[in-house]
């Protein structure tokens, strides 16, 4: 039996290729499809098989693609309600491929629709080898109750505590632990940085499984969960359809700077992908950073929605059709166009430039001693209760799609997240809103705590 994994950082995404005897299946496929269709000549196998654990809320499925360009068949939960052509899937369901066996379980929780593959490699047992979780288990947690417009979040962890104990958990306990997500996805809060556990690893040290009352399962779960930013219900309804291919998308057109200047007086949104530090030393007024290191699309997601038109300005055409992608694989597919000749053309037109002052943590903490300045903290909730800055107020990146933070528009404000990535998108934002002294934090409150800087843990100041 052939097995692959294949993660993709940006989105903290985990899909999957299973193959025998020249056959294969593949679960939970992003949307850019050739890196599977590469996996397939690479193995010589043919892809027949597309699985779905789930409606994903986060990005964009290639299902629909991948069965079009391969002839594959596509199976997804029977409860999705899925448009497009598929098998419906119901509990032990099971599909032979040569000399592999894969069981669906229906684990309903994160999502009604949500499905489990148990596989087993019949080459060395009938016994199951590994479990494909999808977002009901992950590895140190388990997947979020409350993207379902059927089902209220605590029905949901319900439904979600009754798959886990009466379907994964009968597993034995070496059997493999493949899940869709990894940490940093919004899909859970406490995921682990590994790719794959084992049932036996995760009955002992995941927090969700250890907690033995259904009821109190249900009220953790259903307690402080991470924003969900808004375009998952549109992601979902696009899987539940079927995406267009990649390769029916209008291609971007270039925007000269004359045009990108009116743009920006109308209130357009232009996006700058460009590294934090160039987006610093100048940009154009009023564009937003999201830098492509880090998790772009997702920010981008959440921040801009899935009806934004942005121009994209970006240092190089290898960058500006990595955004492109990456934009796409959560479904924001409208760009209006790409900034033509870059910032460097925007800079020989003669039109006006903005920069983004920085500042290092040792050097803000002695201007805290003074007066004057304020500290925003753009971070989530869990981290600022970890461990903040003394006198910082709280606002978290996520909240910037409702509004900016009610604070002096005409202070200094020092806008810190963890690292600096989050916080430079802030800085934009802010800057964008009209606040006139921003301040990007170097380094963030990683950077505050390798200076032995003082911490403090009490409750939030809301912004």
């Amino acid at each position: 039996m052939h097995f692959e994994q294949f993660y993709l950082g940006c989105l903290a995404h985990a899909s999957y290729m299973l193959a025998s005897e020249g056959e294969a299946v593949v679960v939970d496929p992003q949307r850019d499809v050739e890196i599977y269709l590469r996996a397939a000549e690479t193995n010589r196998v043919s892809i027949r098989h597309v699985f779905e654990t789930h409606l994903h809320a986060d990005f964009i499925s290639g299902h629909q693609e991948l069965a079009s360009r391969t002839g594959a068949q596509i199976y997804i939960g029977a409860e999705a309600g899925a448009t497009f052509p598929h098998l419906a899937v119901r509990d032990g369901y099971q599909l032979q491929v040569g000399k592999m066996r894969i069981t669906a379980l229906e684990t309903p929780g994160h999502t009604p629709e949500s499905v489990c593959l148990v596989v087993a490699d019949e080459e060395k047992s009938a016994a199951p080898w590994a479990v494909l979780t999808g977002d009901t288990l992950f590895l140190g947690d388990v997947g979020r109750p409350d993207l379902s417009q059927r089902y209220t979040p605590v029905q949901l962890a319900g439904m979600l505590y009754d798959s886990l104990h009466n379907k994964l958990l009968k597993l034995a306990d070496e059997v493999l632990v493949y899940p869709a997500h990894g940490a940093g996805s919004l899909c859970g809060r406490n995921m682990r940085a590994e790719r794959v556990s084992t049932i036996g690893t995760e009955r002992l040290t995941n927090y969700a499984l250890q907690i033995k009352s259904r009821e109190e399962f249900v009220k953790q779960l259903t307690s402080n969960l991470p924003a969900r930013p808004a375009y998952f219900s549109q992601d979902a309804e696009i899987n539940r359809a079927g995406a267009v291919a990649l390769s029916d998308l209008p291609e971007l057109r270039p925007v000269e700077p004359s045009e990108l200047k009116t743009l920006v007086a109308e209130g357009g949104i232009v996006l700058d992908v460009r590294p934090g530090e160039q987006f610093a030393a100048g940009h154009v007024p009023g564009s937003i950073t999201i830098a492509l290191s880090g998790q772009f699309a997702s920010w981008a997601g959440a921040l801009l929605g899935l009806a934004a038109c942005p121009v994209l300005i970006a240092e190089s055409p290898e960058a500006l059709a990595e955004a492109r992608m990456r934009l796409a694989r959560v479904g924001l597919e409208d760009a209006r166009g790409f900034l033509k000749g870059g910032i460097e053309a925007w800079r020989k037109a003669g039109l006006p430039f903005v920069t983004l002052q920085q500042i290092r943590v040792e050097s803000l903490s002695r201007r805290l001693e003074g007066s004057g300045w304020n500290v925003l903290d753009v971070r989530r909730e869990p981290e600022w209760e970890a461990g903040h800055i003394a006198g910082a107020s709280w606002w978290p990146l996520d909240n910037f799609k409702v509004s900016p933070p009610e604070i002096d528009r005409n202070a200094t404000i020092a806008v810190h997240c963890k690292g600096g990535y989050r916080s430079m998108i802030a800085c934009s934002l802010l800057q964008r809103a009209g606040f006139q002294n921003v301040v990007n934090v170097v380094g963030g409150f990683d950077a505050w705590q390798e200076a032995k800087l003082p911490v403090v843990t009490e409750k939030p100041v809301v912004a």
